[in-house]
């Protein structure tokens, strides 16, 4: 009988996962993780953790299985916490869902399940996994979640073969409701409860006071950049080569306060992500202002009118050597090749038509359509049909 650790969080997914491993007839333990306890930022009155580690117990107990909680808080901060100041600091914008699966999941939470004897780890995620045969070995797929409103594939763009291979996700053929209707048939406490909003471990934390904590405020100018500004009519000069025309298409334009209008204050550009709108504070605009971007070593932030500003679009994007990351390691791009892909820059975006570029130094992801708020820190995965096969993150 093989012995799967499920990661109970106390929603609705995770408990599901249980209980149809439960009826597949594997030896199911629950586990809980607490991974983060900073009471001075999480919002006053509500505890999250502790209340959703009671329903973890709850739902553990109706099915009959096993329950313990690991604290992982201390490799917590240090992989996730620590390394989003890091990125914030830098002016970028990390995803820490991504790297919550392949550091703390897939990785510290899953050294403990083995430990614990178990052959897998299961979540609550809506992807699924298969395995062919390439070579005479065998290939594991992380393929998208058959409910296309949740499909959770992205926030798995980080796994290895190895992660995958002892991975389950047994609610990856289902649909939402479906989920919620197994759980309200097993009378299972988490049936009605709503899904988790927020960052993956700070519970519910407003993220500007998040990070107040560790960078420090410092005033500075928000300036207005004109649609029909010259820099957005740059010629390319003819007889450019393919490289040197992509790091065009991908490079930041290098904006200055001198070249727009002064529209107000804000307290820390490292605070702005781009393709932000909320929280700027000023007035008096016909249209919404939304952030084109942010220079953290001048403190200033740089915004455009509505959602079709010129500044908000770009057709390419570059990913560091090191930082390209194959899941299907057997497809792996060699120096001067090319693969057409669908692509996305952010969780629930639809899947774009984009072309990727290997060179020495680096990946080149090319989109059909110019994309809007391509984030540096964030990641992009790419997707041959409903398998995601690779990710990287944006330089």
């Amino acid at each position: 009988m093989k012995r799967v650790v499920v990661g109970l969080s106390g929603g609705v997914d995770s408990s599901v996962a249980a209980y149809l491993l439960q009826q597949q007839g594997y030896e199911v333990i629950g586990l809980f993780m607490k991974n983060w306890h900073d009471d001075s930022v999480t919002i006053s009155n509500e505890c999250p953790w502790l209340e959703d580690s009671n329903d973890a117990l709850l739902v553990a107990e109706k099915l009959g299985i096993p329950f313990q909680t690991v604290d992982l808080s201390e490799e917590y901060k240090e992989k996730i916490v620590d390394y989003m100041f890091n990125e914030y600091e830098k002016g970028r914008t990390p995803n820490p869902d991504v790297l919550c699966n392949r550091e703390i999941k897939f990785d510290v939470f899953m050294k403990i399940a083995l430990s614990l004897g178990a052959d897998y780890v299961a979540t609550g995620h809506y992807c699924q996994k298969s395995e062919i045969e390439v070579d005479g070995k065998t290939v594991y797929q992380l393929i998208a979640g058959a409910d296309n409103n949740k499909d959770q594939s992205y926030f798995l763009c980080q796994l290895s073969q190895e992660q995958l291979s002892k991975a389950l996700f047994p609610i990856g053929a289902l649909t939402k409701p479906e989920v919620r209707e197994i759980a309200a048939e097993m009378e299972l406490v988490t049936a009605e409860k709503k899904d988790s909003q927020g960052l993956c471990f700070i519970g519910k934390v407003r993220l500007p006071e998040f990070l107040q904590q560790k960078l420090q405020p410092k005033e500075g100018e928000i300036v207005q950049i004109d649609k029909n500004d010259p820099i957005y009519n740059v010629e390319k000069p003819a007889g450019l080569s393919l490289k040197e025309e992509l790091k065009i298409e991908a490079q930041k334009l290098d904006y200055r306060p001198e070249m727009g209008k002064f529209m107000g204050k804000h307290q820390g550009a490292h605070y702005f992500t781009v393709g932000q709108r909320k929280g700027l504070n000023v007035g008096g605009t016909t249209d919404p202002l939304f952030v084109i971007a942010t220079d953290v070593e001048t403190n200033t932030i740089y915004t455009g009118l509505t959602s079709n500003h010129p500044g908000l679009f770009k057709r390419a994007l570059f990913i560091e050597k090191s930082e390209v990351h194959w899941i299907r390691s057997d497809k792996t791009l060699k120096v001067g090749e090319t693969m057409e892909v669908m692509a996305r820059i952010r969780y629930r975006q639809p899947l774009q038509k984009a072309t990727l570029y290997q060179f020495e130094d680096g990946m080149y992801v090319r989109f059909e359509e110019p994309q809007s708020a391509i984030t540096e820190g964030q990641f992009v995965a790419w997707y041959l049909e409903n398998e995601l096969v690779g990710s990287g993150v944006i330089s």
